[in-house]
């Protein structure tokens, strides 16, 4: 088992990351303040993993709640089965939450903990690569809207995160590669290193090495919790997590949320952000051809959907959190290992490359 710390003073806390950890009492145990805990799963993980979490917890107070799984179900209406359940057993402000299962959990789980009765602790045991890479680390809590993705949220860090690379084996080959995507943003921001090791080794993270798994998930937690440690609210450098991000909110927002997983639509916005970026004179094509490349070899869309007009993909792009004054902020690249946040693509630039790609 490998320990990482996000450092953020009084709510620091632990990510474990190792095989087996869903099984092991002691580790989640002490994060567990009060007697009450509320599991929250859905009906794809629930059925494997939800009798190994209660186990663990013998002697507490546990009860469950099942969500619908898919994207399309991280909404206000779905949320309020979490509060239901709350209310209903008359769980007070010692309980836990815990969040078991992908990016869609964990995130409804924390706001449901961040809300009910003004903030709850909650625990992440993320059981896809994509939460265990990404989601489930540095506190971002929320829901969809109809207009925008992740527009009603809130920040609150969970207890602790426990990765257990055990859950991966469960997972099928496109949420794998979704995950992998979120893998690939962290060399791209700022570790080129860790993108040249990606290149070398993304035959082996597709066949589940455990070794490469390990490997990939601790380098990207550490880069993670790096980047949140100096900006836990996102007033700055955080938003450079967000690489792709705002492209890929686009797709997902303007195909409905479900069609295009968010590691398939993340993807095919960092190759928009890549080429937005050359189109600006900051990045070589030769940076832009080495990111396509790695992103294909993680069976990842490197091309955004054509049902989507240009002007529709600009008005998308418009309800976005890193919009500041009706100005469009984005995380762009000025070198391999070397992103920026900019507000200096013209909108001319922006229409001109995705038009580029939707003419094919």
């Amino acid at each position: 088992m490998q320990t990482l710390n996000v450092d953020l003073g009084e709510r620091s806390y632990p990510i474990y990351i190792g095989h087996g950890l869903l099984d092991d009492g002691e580790l989640i145990r002490p994060h567990i303040r009060g007697s009450q805990v509320l599991i929250v799963s859905n009906e794809t993980v629930a059925p494997i993993y939800l009798d190994r979490a209660v186990a663990v917890l013998a002697g507490l107070r546990v009860e469950s709640v099942i969500l619908p799984d898919g994207e399309q179900y991280k909404n206000l209406e779905v949320l309020n089965t979490i509060y239901d359940a709350l209310l209903t057993h008359r769980f007070d402000r010692k309980c836990t939450l815990i969040a078991l299962g992908g990016g869609v959990v964990g995130d409804m789980t924390g706001f449901a903990a961040a809300s009910y009765q003004r903030g709850v602790d909650f625990i992440q045991i993320p059981t896809t690569l994509l939460a265990q890479v990404d989601s489930s680390v540095g506190g971002k809590t929320g829901v969809n809207h109809p207009l925008g993705k992740n527009m009603i949220g809130a920040f609150h860090q969970p207890r602790c995160v426990i990765a257990d690379t055990d859950t991966l084996n469960t997972l099928d080959d496109r949420q794998l590669s979704a995950g992998v995507a979120e893998v690939i943003k962290y060399g791209l921001i700022d570790d080129p290193d860790f993108f040249a090791w990606l290149e070398q080794n993304m035959a082996r993270l597709l066949a589940r090495e455990p070794e490469a798994l390990a490997y990939a998930i601790s380098r990207s937690c550490a880069d993670k919790a790096r980047v949140v440690a100096a900006d836990e609210k996102e007033a700055g450098s955080r938003a450079l997590l967000n690489l792709g991000h705002t492209f890929g909110h686009a797709i997902e927002t303007g195909m409905g949320y479900g069609e295009w997983l968010h590691g398939e639509a993340v993807a095919a916005g960092m190759v928009l952000a890549a080429e937005l970026s050359a189109e600006m004179g900051w990045i070589t094509t030769d940076v832009v051809e080495r990111s396509r490349r790695l992103i294909a070899a993680a069976n990842l869309p490197i091309e955004p959907p054509t049902a989507l007009s240009g002007e529709r993909f600009i008005e998308l792009m418009s309800v976005d959190k890193k919009v500041q004054d009706g100005i469009l902020r984005l995380v762009l690249m000025k070198g391999l290992g070397h992103s920026v946040i900019s507000d200096e693509a013209s909108r001319e630039q922006i229409l001109t490359v995705v038009e580029r790609h939707l003419r094919g």
